[in-house]
């Protein structure tokens, strides 16, 4: 089955994407482009995996880049193919040829470009890292390699959707002891749940750190089974594991 790729015109025309679950070689839970190497999948079915997306953003593969992803507000600055995986959870650079990727069932993968620049960047943005300031940092690691906030563009790919997000009052009153503005992003539920709005809330910081270039693909990895996996929809369904998408960029 041929790889679906989900792009967006605010990225173009540098190779980027937000790649579904489609076309992969992975079987059961995992049917389909599991890219997930600490899933249980096979490692040499994740590898071919891989190597599909490597050879779709037409680099080798060992320039598709990733990080032993944390939920943390760190981000790194890259400049050729890592050794080993740092723990971080955003990447940016400006060497071109290297892939910069993250995996995601759930979380926000946000793809960054400063095309005038010729500065990338991608991070995986849960609810933790997302308040803590992992979007914040990616904006400024890129900054310091010579992007300009007004000239980044930003994009929210698959992410679970305010309706399929739903959490409890600790959950809310985290966010609230934050800043009581961000109850704005949260939807009353059934007792005492509610509904939290992750793409609504990462815009948000996108836009308190300068972008004014920032959307989100509107794609609900919960609601979708066919093309996207979801930690949350796998927990409900009581499976034993599930896949990670993938997101990639690069110059």
């Amino acid at each position: 089955m041929t790889l679906e790729i989900l792009t967006c015109d605010a990225l173009s025309p540098l190779r980027h994407g937000f790649f579904t679950r489609r076309g992969g070689a992975s079987s059961g839970v995992f049917a389909g482009l599991n890219c997930g190497v600490g899933s249980s999948d096979q490692s040499e079915i994740v590898a071919i995996n891989r190597a599909r997306v490597a050879e779709a953003m037409s680099v080798p593969a060992d320039h598709l880049l990733g990080v032993h992803q944390v939920h943390s507000p760190c981000a790194i600055t890259v400049s050729e193919p890592l050794a080993e995986k740092p723990r971080a959870d955003a990447m940016v650079t400006a060497t071109p040829g290297l892939a910069l990727s993250v995996l995601t069932a759930d979380c926000q993968p946000v793809l960054f470009a400063d095309l005038e620049a010729g500065v990338i960047g991608a991070a995986h943005a849960g609810w933790r890292g997302t308040l803590e300031g992992v979007l914040d940092a990616t904006v400024d690691a890129m900054c310091d390699l010579g992007a300009e906030r007004a000239r980044i563009s930003a994009v929210i790919g698959p992410s679970i959707s305010q309706r399929a997000y739903e959490v409890g009052p600790e959950f809310f009153e985290i966010f609230i002891a934050t800043d009581p503005d961000n109850a704005r992003f949260f939807a009353g539920g059934k007792a005492d749940r509610m509904h939290f709005d992750l793409p609504g809330f990462g815009l948000s910081r996108l836009r308190n750190a300068g972008i004014t270039s920032a959307e989100w693909t509107r794609h609900c990895t919960y609601a979708d089974a066919d093309r996207f996996y979801s930690f949350r929809r796998a927990t409900h369904a009581q499976e034993a594991d599930y896949g990670r998408l993938i997101a990639a960029i690069t110059l």
